[in-house]
């Protein structure tokens, strides 16, 4: 499979994965049943009262990440942060908690570091949200060095979320997507980069009745890894994470962007790829990360 097909096919999974979860957004898994049945269809409304193929602030962010690192590739922290502040200051529907804390503390402060720390005292250490997984996936796209991968993807992380269980969640995923650029194995590759890991060793061997699809960042990704495991194309794995409920909008974008690198984009629906309404940047962005690999 070509690079650019594995590469528009994570950017397009996070942005089918974050419309499709956003209608489901909030509800438990009954409420979501009642309302819509299983959903499989992009249709907008929820919470945030969406058009058909809006997206959220997972999607948007994940377009700042990206942005950041084209625009300098070295040293990206400023340039996405500054991405970050263009894009709060556009009134946007969507915004979690802790980034907008971040986001509002570092217009005072000029200083990332400072910022999260700040809201991490703020809210008595509850930073491990999944803020920042939802937004990392352009790093793995880029970067060739793994090493450079997990640093710029903790730096990343730590602008808006000093926990380290966030900035970990972000490497194991990074790390992952990074496999399957090359072609590995699916479940290999989770085997692999999970090993030992005290929170993620096990969700190979769970069941579907011990997820939960939380704002908290090892569940989210625990929620994402299983459901990609545990299905065989890009559709049923994304219909099946954001039909979790609960925070369906980031669960299904992090299954999303992991079955997109892995199935790549032409195993995406049409009838999705269609609907994004910010899918010309998405090819955009694509290309120039293909075009320019760091």
């Amino acid at each position: 499979m070509k690079r650019l097909n594995r590469i528009l096919g994570g950017l397009f999974g996070v942005a089918c994965g974050d419309a499709l979860g956003a209608t489901l957004e909030f509800l438990s898994e009954e409420e979501g049943r009642k309302t819509y049945g299983y959903l499989k269809d992009i249709i907008g409304r929820g919470h945030w009262k969406l058009k058909p193929g809006e997206v959220t602030d997972d999607t948007m962010m994940t377009l700042c990440v990206a942005g950041g690192i084209i625009e300098n590739p070295e040293n990206p922290i400023e340039s996405i942060g500054n991405r970050f502040i263009k894009w709060y200051n556009s009134d946007p529907k969507d915004i979690g908690m802790t980034c907008e804390l971040s986001i509002k503390r570092y217009i005072e402060t000029g200083d990332w570091r400072e910022a999260s720390l700040y809201v991490h005292n703020l809210s008595k250490g509850r930073t491990a949200g999944n803020g920042t997984i939802m937004r990392c996936i352009p790093i793995a796209l880029y970067y060739k060095e793994c090493n450079k991968i997990a640093n710029i993807t903790r730096l990343q992380s730590k602008m808006t979320h000093y926990d380290e269980k966030a900035a970990d969640a972000c490497i194991i995923y990074n790390t992952i997507v990074y496999k399957y650029l090359t072609g590995e194995d699916k479940e290999k590759a989770i085997k692999e980069v999970v090993g030992s890991s005290e929170e993620y060793k096990n969700v190979i061997n769970i069941k579907k009745r011990e997820l939960i699809p939380s704002g908290y960042v090892v569940d989210t990704l625990r929620c994402a890894l299983w459901c990609l495991m545990n299905n065989s194309n890009l559709e049923d794995t994304i219909c099946e994470a954001a039909n979790l409920c609960g925070d369906a909008d980031t669960v299904g974008a992090v299954a999303g962007g992991l079955a997109g690198v892995y199935y790549g984009y032409d195993s995406i629906p049409k009838r999705w790829k269609d609907k994004i309404v910010v899918k010309d940047k998405l090819i955009d962005i694509g290309k120039k990360i293909s075009s320019h690999p760091y």
